[in-house]
């Protein structure tokens, strides 16, 4: 074995130095180019549906489809998820729907262990914050393994969880950390603020064959949209346009861009026409869609749930600022939470805890900057 190791060091020392264009090579798979579905419209539309039920049924529709696809996590078996979300998928699906230990570090360790192995694992983590228990397997495993193999090994692992404060979850259950999981390159990031999105961006990263994590709003789990057909899918990487509009651009996520939307539709009374920008992906952000709609309206806001400072919210800033510098009538406002923890008193909470209005207030003070 010795001799073994020296022949192979030997080996390595002797070969050439990698090509600097190969820099960015591996750390991720080819994004698979995917399609979006048009949702259905007129008679034949399905019916509405609740964001909780299309988790569930892009969970079911997977795990008929793939037999190398299976569910894990705290509770997801017997006791259907803390939020019901998949409850019955155990009795469907014996063997496949798998509670496990509260430990979310073997939680994620097995999941990479089975992808690398050949199947396609969703692993649950009940909470956003519970990432931080297994950020090494996250960080240093699951996104660093293709880069560091060469390419060797894929990592086709989906991590769902959620986030959101309003229920005086405190400070441990209430994160938003979208921005940490973004900044580590191999890693995908997905927050869809609709039934239609939570489905098809789901079965989106079960097909990738790079890690993905799914974050979902728990205060959307609840809330109704448009119904569509089994077969759609959302393409990682795209936003979506909610709404048109001339005046000001406001980019957000998750349960800020359906705030947002809201706040576009009251603002028409004022005479403010608002584009809506629901980025659906963190990582990658659809830079194309966000610049192209501030060439458009020359004024941007950027809303989301997390804390102000080094969020997605300034890194669009920035973006903004280098490549949309000259379409810019006024300066690059963020809606979001300040920079403390979440509390968990309801008074504070409320304080803390940013939506319409706060977002109809930066869409005013940019509208009213003089260019």
């Amino acid at each position: 074995m010795a001799a073994e190791v020296e022949a192979a060091v030997e080996a390595a020392l002797a070969g050439p130095e990698p090509d600097r264009g190969s820099l960015f090579e591996y750390v991720r798979t080819t994004p698979r180019t995917v399609a979006e579905t048009p949702l259905p419209t007129g008679p034949e539309a399905p019916e509405p549906t609740r964001y909780s039920r299309a988790v569930k049924a892009a969970l079911r529709y997977e795990l008929e489809r793939d037999p190398s696809v299976f569910v894990a996590g705290i509770d997801v078996g017997e006791g259907g998820n803390v939020f019901g979300l998949t409850r019955g998928l155990a009795a469907e699906f014996p063997g496949r729907v798998r509670d496990t230990p509260i430990a979310e570090t073997a939680i994620i360790g097995a999941g990479v262990g089975a992808a690398m192995a050949g199947m396609r694992p969703v692993m649950e983590i009940m909470y956003a914050d519970f990432l931080g228990v297994c950020l090494d397997q996250l960080m240093n495993q699951a996104a660093k393994l293709r880069y560091m193999t060469g390419g060797k090994v894929s990592v086709p692992l989906t991590i769902r969880t959620q986030f959101g404060a309003g229920r005086s979850s405190g400070a441990q259950h209430s994160q938003s950390i979208e921005a940490m999981l973004a900044h580590i390159p191999g890693l995908q990031v997905v927050m869809p603020s609709t039934p239609a999105d939570a489905y098809g961006l789901l079965r989106s990263a079960i097909h990738e064959d790079s890690p993905v994590v799914v974050i979902e709003h728990r205060l959307l789990y609840e809330k109704s949209g448009p119904g569509f057909h089994p077969d759609h899918v959302v393409p990682i990487g795209k936003a979506a346009v909610l709404r048109e509009g001339t005046d000001v651009t406001v980019v957000a996520v998750s349960r800020m861009a359906r705030e947002s939307l809201a706040v576009a539709e009251e603002l028409v009374a004022e005479g403010i026409s608002v584009e809506v920008v629901d980025l659906r992906s963190v990582a990658p952000i659809d830079w194309e869609t966000v610049l192209g709609s501030l060439a458009k309206t020359n004024r941007l806001v950027v809303a989301h749930e997390a804390v102000s400072d080094f969020g997605i919210g300034a890194e669009i800033a920035a973006r903004a600022v280098d490549e949309g510098f000259w379409s810019l009538d006024a300066p690059v406002l963020r809606v979001t939470a300040p920079f403390t923890p979440a509390p968990y008193a309801p008074a504070l909470e409320r304080e803390w805890v940013v939506g319409q209005r706060q977002i109809a207030e930066a869409v005013r003070r940019t509208v009213d900057s003089v260019p």
